[in-house]
């Protein structure tokens, strides 16, 4: 009696096993964005360009006093003292720029992702690809996406 629950029991088994193998696939609905375009429209991106433009534009402003305070200079040891100074603070200034534009860089991605991936679900996709790894096949919504970047 016990055997033949166990042979009753693996006969289910393979039988739903069977049935899952040829249960049709669920059809996928592919979009494709140019992600080149959304990054250079979205206002988050230029806003963040426009920042490290200024923050590069200070920097520069910061090593041209730098650099003639050093030369004012006449004593070899202060020079060397104060150049090793200044040297430490504009390292320090382009370490904390780059941190800062790394951080908003990946904020921005992470936005920009988000509203694609949303927007894409809203609109019945299962899955979306960057335009540029898609020889051929899916549904641009680019314009669409353009829309609703800021």
């Amino acid at each position: 009696m016990r055997l033949n629950k166990i042979i009753l029991s693996g006969l289910m088994v393979l039988f739903m096993a069977g049935n899952m193998v040829f249960a049709a696939p669920q059809a996928q609905k592919i979009a494709v964005v140019d992600l080149q375009k959304v990054v250079a429209k979205s206002s988050q991106v230029q806003s963040l360009k426009a920042l490290r433009d200024r923050r590069n534009k200070e920097l520069l402003n910061f090593i041209k006093t730098a650099q003639a305070d050093v030369n004012k200079q006449t004593d070899a040891a202060k020079k060397k003292s104060l150049a090793t100074s200044y040297e430490k603070q504009i390292q320090a200034k382009r370490d904390a720029n780059l941190k800062e534009y790394t951080t908003k860089l990946k904020a921005a991605d992470a936005n920009i992702t988000s509203l694609i991936s949303k927007k894409a679900t809203e609109m019945g996709y299962t899955m979306v690809l960057p335009k540029s790894s898609v020889i051929s096949g899916g549904d641009d919504i680019t314009a669409t996406i353009l829309q609703i970047i800021k």
